[in-house]
């Protein structure tokens, strides 16, 4: 079931919303060669714990999953896409980095992610993350009162297609409140004019994620959660929440 926010509860999303693009700015940061994943991922708890804030992820446990979710961000690297474990890893020069974070704060939830280069950035990343962000931005663009899911679905879409990257809709966008994951799902790709009418006080969370091979073929790792491209092309993964409003969308996840 969709449940539209109140201005009141668009404001304290938008608290939380703020330490997630605090976490993240942290992060990013910090990444550089030679530092580890899960170095990165203490820089994440340390900003959610100081704003008194809980991490959504920490322990989240999906039906498709075999264990909880072991860390506050999602670290992926490379071919890997969405969900990345933190681990002993060390960056390498040229690594592309996705990472993706939530926080909770006073019972309301934002969820956003970035992709970078470390070191020296190979000229086909930077592509692909410009693109991703671009596709990002024309997503958010289409969530006004009035169009259709599918409207937002299709901008994404349409970039994606158009720089010949994998687009799997599998795995999207979403509705964010008291939960990281609530209706609706947002699809990746699709037909404008269909779905759900966008009113205002829908918040969502949009998150276009590209395979730079132009298939849109994935595995899954067997630590049961890191999504790796099935033929080991690079990935990027960009995400906003949005709330929808009268005045049109508003990031919730930027500082």
């Amino acid at each position: 079931m969709v449940e539209l926010k109140t201005r009141a509860e668009i404001e304290a999303m938008r608290e939380a919303g703020r330490i997630v693009a605090r976490a993240l700015a942290a992060v990013r940061k910090e990444a550089a060669v030679g530092v580890s994943l899960v170095a990165l991922d203490e820089v994440a708890r340390a900003v959610l714990a100081e704003a008194g804030a809980r991490s959504p992820f920490l322990g989240y446990r999906p039906r498709f999953a075999e264990s909880p979710f072991p860390a506050v961000i999602c670290a992926s690297v490379n071919d890997a896409a969405l969900h990345g474990i933190p681990d002993g890893y060390r960056l390498r020069d040229g690594d592309l980095l996705s990472i993706d974070c939530g926080a909770t704060l006073d019972g309301w939830t934002g969820d956003a992610a970035v992709s970078f280069s470390v070191g020296r950035p190979r000229p086909e990343d930077e592509r692909l993350i410009k693109t991703t962000e671009a596709a990002l931005a024309a997503g958010i663009a289409a969530a006004t009162p009035g169009n259709k899911l599918g409207d937002i679905s299709a901008a994404i879409g349409a970039i994606g297609h158009a720089a010949d990257y994998g687009i799997c809709i599998d795995f999207g966008g979403h509705g964010v409140g008291h939960t990281m994951h609530e209706d609706p799902h947002v699809p990746n790709d699709g037909r404008p004019g269909r779905g759900l009418t966008l009113r205002p006080g829908l918040v969502i969370a949009i998150e276009p994620w590209f395979l730079a091979g132009g298939k849109d073929a994935y595995v899954i790792d067997p630590d049961g959660w890191t999504i790796r491209s099935a033929d080991s092309s690079r990935a990027a993964h960009a995400e906003h929440t949005i709330a929808v409003t009268d005045d049109g969308p508003r990031v919730l996840t930027e500082l």
